[in-house]
Formats: C-alpha cells, structure tokens, sequence
C-alpha cells in the first residue's frame, strides 16, 4: 500500500488514534478498578498504583523519545513504542498478580507514550508554528470523539467480561494502530539531528526550553489541566460506583457524555484560533475551568454528593480543557521547529509526572466522598488561572 502524504486528512486521523491511546489506557481502566482491586483482594491504593505507575512511566519515557526521533526520526520511533505497546498490553490481560499487572502497566505506558510525543512532533514539522494549534484543535476533536467511545465500551465489557477484557482492547487497538502507521505514516522529520541524544546537549536543549518563560507559562497550564484530569480518574469510579451507587457501564456512560464538552471545547478553538489567537482562547479556558472546579469543591463542601454535583461541574471543566490544552500545546512547542521532539516530549514529561504526582496524592486522601478529589480539581483549576496570569501573560508582556 502507498504511504500516504504528511497533510492527508487519514494521517491526521493516525495522529488522532494515537493521541487516544492515553485515554484509552487510563479512562477505561478506572472503571475496571473495582473489579481488580476485589479480584487480588489489595487496598484501594494498590489498586490504584495500576494508574499511577502507569503515568509516571508515560511521563519519564517522553524524555527518551522526544530526543529519538529529533536524531532518528519520527517514524522508527513511533513503531518501536507501538510494538511495546502491544506487547505489554497482552501480558497486562495475562497477568496473575497486581504485582505482574503493575509491571506490565509500566511497560504499556513506555510504549504508549510514543504516538503522544511523535504525534506532536509531527504536527509541528508539517504543519509549521502559525499552523500547529489550529491542526492540534481539529485532532483533539476527533480525539475526542475517540475517547467518548472508550469508556463506554470499557463499562460494558468490565460488565460483560470483567477487567481483563479491558486489556484485550487496549492490545486490539494497539495492533490495529500498529499496522496502520507501519503501512502510511512517512518519515517527517526533514532536520535530523545526529547530536540529539548526547547528553550534555540534550541537557543544554532542555536547559533551553526550561529558562523559556512561555514554555514555562505554558507548560504549567497544560500540566494543572491534566493534574485535574488524573484528580478525577482515580478517584471518581470509587465515589461514583463505589459510594453512589453506579454500575460500571452507567460509569462509562456519563464519562463518555461528560467528554463531549471536550469535544465541544476543541470544535471551537479550531474555529476561532486563527482569528483571536492561543492566548485569549486560553484566557477564556483559565476563567471557565476555575469557575467549574470551584463550584465541584463548593457542592462537595457543602455536603451535596451526587451524581449531578460532581459530573456537570466536570463536564464544564472537560468543556474548558477544550479551549486549554491544544492552546498550550501549541504555545509550548510552537517556537522550536528544531527541537519539535525534545519540545513535545518535555511538555508531555511535565504534564504526566504531575499527573502522577496528583493521582497518588488523591489516592492516597480518599474516603469515598467526593471532597478529596472535588478539593484536587479546584487546586488544579486554580493552578492554571495562576499559571496563566502570572507566566504566560507576562511573558507576553517583556
């Protein structure tokens, strides 16, 4: 089969896949946390370590590969962690133990963090910097619509089948992607970079993006974003199924609903970012995520623990994450055409070692009501309208 041109609109629905690849690995797993954790009979922390080791070895592997594919390009790098990928997510459906699962969950996660970090990369050295959060908005939306689907169908099939069957789908995806991008996606990356991954000068390059105050700016934002994100999937299967009373699919369900505002968010950063820019469609996301996780802390405070007071605050919030993160993606990688991979990969480090950060945490202070994880999304909320304010806007000001 003929590889297909970088701008093609089947190559953006690759990226897309990709990107999903995260959700998929995580917003399906939460609501088979349940049944694992009643199945090896271990603490809700240890059940939840399945999450949290998951995203501190998706964040750490990013470093690595980011560099990779700046010196061997983007495509042997994006197939070597698809082949991971696949692999660790059999041996995740085969596991015997937690402590096996959690193993072969940190070998998922560095294979699944490839797609994110090479996706990125991709889009940056095709689509330019003027062109990169407009294209970064159009493939979240169908990202998206993507992972809408995902905990639908994670919820029946736990219902179903129980948890194993959730790694099944994540083997199945991931073969399917595997063999997509072996037999379309071309090679992108036109500046190799034979000194990418010596270590002085991958030192210096981070060094580089870390003394830039808008990559800072931005960074901080996407990484508080998802931080609320994470506060979220570890602790809402075990207030929402656990306290209140959902079953796994009816779980599914709502977060599949709850993602359309993602959806929505998205849709309307890619129609409008041409005309107002990344940095008042991220102004406007800042103000609407605080305002929901506010008003989930606010509910939760006040003692009104229901299905309502915690989803519609979070579908507000998904709403905002719309509008936030391929702003900030864009903002973040969008001055560096020759770093586009070290860029990608230490916004993507910055982003899951706080998501992991975060979800231990929530972990760890959970007792099934909603006040612990409504307390983490109004903190994370808050860090991005203080990310925004403080670093990113007088940033633009120098």
């Amino acid at each position: 089969m003929t590889r297909l041109p970088l701008r093609h609109p089947v190559i953006a629905a690759i990226i897309a896949l990709g990107f999903s690849l995260l959700p998929l690995a995580t917003d399906t797993t939460v609501a088979a946390l349940p049944g694992l954790r009643a199945h090896f009979g271990v603490s809700i922390s240890l059940a939840q370590l399945t999450l949290s080791v998951f995203m501190a070895a998706f964040a750490v592997s990013q470093l690595l590969y980011g560099p990779l594919s700046d010196r061997f390009g983007r495509r042997p790098i994006l197939l070597g962690g698809l082949a991971v990928f696949l692999v660790a997510s059999l041996a995740c459906t085969l596991a015997s133990s937690v402590e096996g699962l959690i193993v072969a969950r940190f070998f998922q996660a560095v294979g699944c963090c490839a797609p994110t970090v090479i996706g990125r990369a991709i889009v940056r050295d095709v689509h330019g910097a003027e062109g990169t959060a407009r294209m970064m908005a159009y493939i979240s939306a169908g990202m998206s619509l993507l992972i809408c689907l995902w905990p639908i169908i994670g919820g029946q099939l736990v219902q179903q089948f129980g948890w194993r069957a959730i790694f099944a789908l994540h083997a199945l995806v991931g073969g399917g992607m595997f063999a997509a991008a072996a037999l379309l996606v071309t090679e992108s990356n036109p500046h190799l970079n034979p000194a990418a991954t010596e270590i002085l000068r991958t030192l210096r390059n981070y060094g580089t993006l870390l003394a830039d105050r808008r990559f800072v700016g931005y960074a901080a934002c996407n990484a508080f974003t998802f931080g609320a994100i994470v506060s979220f999937l570890s602790a809402a299967p075990f207030v929402l199924i656990g306290r209140l009373g959902l079953a796994a699919w009816e779980f599914g369900l709502l977060l599949g609903l709850a993602i359309v505002g993602y959806v929505l968010g998205s849709l309307t950063t890619a129609r409008l970012v041409t005309r107002i820019g990344i940095d008042r469609l991220l102004r406007a996301g800042t103000a609407l995520g605080a305002a929901a996780g506010a008003g989930m802390f606010a509910l939760a405070l006040a003692g009104v623990h229901t299905v309502a007071a915690v989803m519609v605050p979070y579908f507000v919030f998904l709403l905002a994450t719309g509008l936030n993160q391929p702003s900030a993606m864009a903002g973040a990688i969008g001055p560096f055409p020759r770093m586009a991979g070290t860029s990608s990969a230490l916004l993507g480090f910055v982003q899951l070692a706080s998501g992991a950060s975060i979800g231990f945490l929530v972990g760890r202070l959970d007792h099934g009501t909603p006040v612990p994880m409504a307390a983490a999304i109004a903190l994370c909320t808050l860090g991005v309208l203080a990310s925004y304010y403080l670093i990113v806007r007088r940033g633009v000001r120098r």
